[in-house]
């Protein structure tokens, strides 16, 4: 039968029994991208076999057998999907195998959750996850519910000898099912992948268009992804120098335009990147640039091994590197070009420290440069004291008297290329959380008074109050090349998947909103959000909701301190740390699934985990209708952060987001954990420990339970 592009082969049961096993191979060789190694040819040689067998003694003549149904966002493909009696069954083989591997299950289980999250023709369907290790000789005898929400089947295991009696069996157990949609090989499909996935699928296939949630009306990456290039273009094409403006709530995608924008502008539809307009994606987040470049380089080498290739591990790491970097390795690679010291604070080139190049000039190779998180840059005074003393990436190159910001020298970097140039900056809202963090008002400031004649193109959203403090308005009045456009705003959360509405929530929450409570009626139902002041309670829970291979992890803020007596540990602020913490499988101590290492907002910023838990210290308190904050003194007291300086209104401003970034890092639902502190005396009258006094907390916890947040 004739493929589909979602499919190597799909037939009727009737049909597929009536085809030879040599024709039904020869379509999956066929339709195969790529030549089809002699493992590949005995596995689908076997399942054929197999599937032959079972089939023929159904009455189910109308059922449907698919091989190679493609799972996008875990860029991987379901051996087969049997559509029988209106129940769909994933079926993954493990050819002569006799053993059932716990990695195994999870992986079929993450079919089966895959196609309940975001297959629209199965969101409704009993979906039946089953293993068959062809050699195993035991057989699942009991037909439960997975507990995820009483549509998906606990994982079968099997053997080929008792597939057809497992099949039989379920069958019986929901016997009266509505059809399958006859279009389901074709239906809307809307994944959400995690930044990881999805930069997994668009470094090795060059391409977006499969991995989003494109069904979702309001989804707009494509439209921020195509303005964002048409702005490349015509900077080319007009030899003009430009800066766009990205927004979008947390977990809108922007690391994914990013990513996209760059990958689309190397390529350009070719195999091998385009001289003289290649673009590269830059982050100051070193967790995230960590965890990124080193998942794509084990992905970019478990494929160059399955196809014989001899690259080593860190040549993988190596290519991957060249495509994203962090941004201090760049900046310092501009700051090599420099006279220095610098005089009368003014930034030039010494020509006997650079070579102009026909169009790149004294700049970089690339016209096209990524920021992510552009709100993260560095004020001028905190990268002139990096600098005064050296600085620990790059070069260690001391320049003593550094006269502007980061953003400034990042655009003056860019400017010093004779043609043209383009830079992307990727910004989230209130999410600021570093001492000596600019926030986008300096890219702003630093376009105005020293690169007037760039183009800028703009998000109307930069204007809120959590952009530039609302002083965008005010700072862009005088400028006369700017350009607003609604496609620069990513206004749906794609990382909460299961509901669009939990940014406004967080936001409501934060800010006393009085909407809160009813956007978080709104969104219980579908993203659990739930209370509980005993970690125990909160681990059980987490463990109870994740299925497969979902990724959980406690959650802390950098300004926590009594978290031990909670038996959790702080995540070292190690990179290595957060690669292990993110990457590593729950058979591994090192990962976030073991829920003993927190991680903070440094660690967490641009990534994301499906369940969490928050553990809300007594750094941020709810008192008396607003937010009071508090810092450890290391040994025995908080103090309260209650002057009015500016330094001490920055620092109340980054605790805040830092509880923003951590209450929006769940894909699918969170408890937050509210301790009840240490309410014991002392035989003599003093308290226990008066760090964790239960006043420290109970304001808080009421505070959420008054929005009606369910306590566990």
């Amino acid at each position: 039968m004739s493929n589909n592009p979602r499919c190597l082969y799909n037939n009727t049961f009737e049909g597929f029994i009536a085809e030879s096993d040599r024709s039904v191979l020869g379509e999956l060789i066929e339709a195969f991208h790529g030549a089809a190694l002699t493992t590949a040819i005995e596995a689908f040689r076997g399942e054929i076999i197999i599937m032959r067998d079972v089939l023929s003694q159904f009455d189910d003549k109308d059922g449907r057998i698919i091989f190679e149904y493609n799972i996008p966002r875990l860029g991987k493909r379901i051996d087969v999907v049997l559509l029988c009696s209106g129940i769909i069954f994933c079926l993954e083989f493990k050819v002569g195998e006799s053993h059932i591997l716990e990695a195994d299950v999870d992986q079929v289980l993450d079919y089966a959750l895959d196609l309940k999250n975001f297959h629209k023709f199965s969101e409704n369907k009993i979906i039946v996850p089953v293993l068959v290790a062809t050699e195993y000789s035991a057989f699942s005898t009991t037909i439960r519910m997975s507990g995820y929400d009483k549509k998906v089947v606990n994982p079968l295991v099997t053997g080929k000898t008792n597939l057809y009696g497992v099949i039989e069996k379920t069958l019986s157990a929901f016997p009266n099912e509505e059809p399958v949609n006859p279009n389901w090989i074709i239906s809307p499909y809307a994944p959400t992948p995690t930044i990881i996935e999805a930069a997994r699928t668009l470094y090795e296939n060059h391409s977006v268009e499969d991995i989003t949630r494109h069904e979702a009306d309001d989804v707009s990456t494509d439209r921020t992804i195509s303005y964002i290039l048409d702005v490349i273009h015509r900077s080319k094409d007009h030899k003009e120098k430009s800066i766009c403006f990205v927004t979008g709530v947390p977990g809108a995608g922007k690391t994914l335009v990013g990513l996209d924008v760059a990958i689309k502008q190397t390529y350009q539809g070719h195999d091998s990147p385009v001289e003289d307009e290649t673009a590269t994606y830059l982050s100051g987040n070193g967790p995230l640039m960590a965890v990124l470049t080193e998942a794509l380089a084990q992905d970019n080498y478990k494929k160059s091994q399955a196809k014989k290739d001899k690259k080593k591990l860190s040549d993988s790491r190596r290519e991957v590197s060249e495509f994203i970097q962090i941004i201090h390795r760049y900046r310092d690679n501009m700051l090599a070009k420099i006279k220095n010291p610098v005089e009368n604070g003014i930034l030039e080139i010494d020509p006997d420290k650079a070579v102009k190049m026909a169009k790149a000039g004294f700049g970089e190779i690339d016209p096209v440069v990524i920021f992510d998180e552009a709100q993260r840059t560095w004020t001028q005074k905190r990268l002139a004291d990096y600098l005064k003393r050296g600085g620990t990436f790059g070069n260690k190159l001391k320049v003593p008297n550094f006269p502007v910001s980061e953003a400034a020298f990042l655009i003056w970097s860019l400017d010093q290329r004779e043609e043209w140039a383009t830079i992307v900056c990727l910004v989230g809202g209130g999410q600021e959380i570093n001492t000596g963090e600019a926030g986008i008002s300096e890219w702003i400031k630093a376009i105005n008074e020293h690169f007037p004649y760039w183009k800028v193109y703009i998000s109307p959203k930069l204007t809120d109050p959590e952009y530039a403090e609302g002083k965008v308005n005010e700072l862009l009045k005088n400028n006369l090349n700017v350009t607003y456009s609604d496609d620069l705003h990513l206004a749906v959360s794609l990382r909460s998947y299961r509901t669009e509405k939990l940014s406004a929530f967080v936001h409501a929450l934060l800010s006393f909103d009085s909407s809160a409570a009813e956007l978080y009626l709104e969104i219980k139902d579908r993203y659990p959000i739930v209370l509980t002041r005993d970690m125990a309670k909160a681990r059980k829970w987490i463990h109870e909701k994740a299925l497969g291979t979902e990724r959980t992890g406690v959650l802390v803020t950098k300004e926590s301190a009594r978290f031990k007596p909670l038996a959790i540990h702080i995540l070292p602020p190690d990179e290595d740390d957060a690669v292990h913490w993110f990457l590593e499988d729950k058979t591994d101590t090192r990962s976030s699934n073991y829920l003993e290492d927190a991680a903070t907002e440094i660690q967490v910023q641009g990534l994301e985990l499906d369940y969490t838990c928050l553990l809300w210290d007594a750094d941020m308190r709810y008192e008396n209708g607003t937010w009071k904050f508090y810092t450890f003194n290391g040994k025995n007291a908080w103090n309260e952060l209650k002057d009015d300086t500016e330094s001490k209104q920055d620092r109340r401003k980054y605790m805040l987001n830092a509880y923003r970034v951590l209450l929006t890092r769940a894909r699918a639902g969170m408890i937050i954990c509210i301790p009840s502190g240490n309410s014991n005396k002392t035989p003599t009258g003093f308290w226990e420990d008066s760090t964790r006094l239960p006043e420290y907390y109970d304001g808080t916890y009421s505070y959420l339970k008054g929005l009606g947040i369910e306590e566990v």
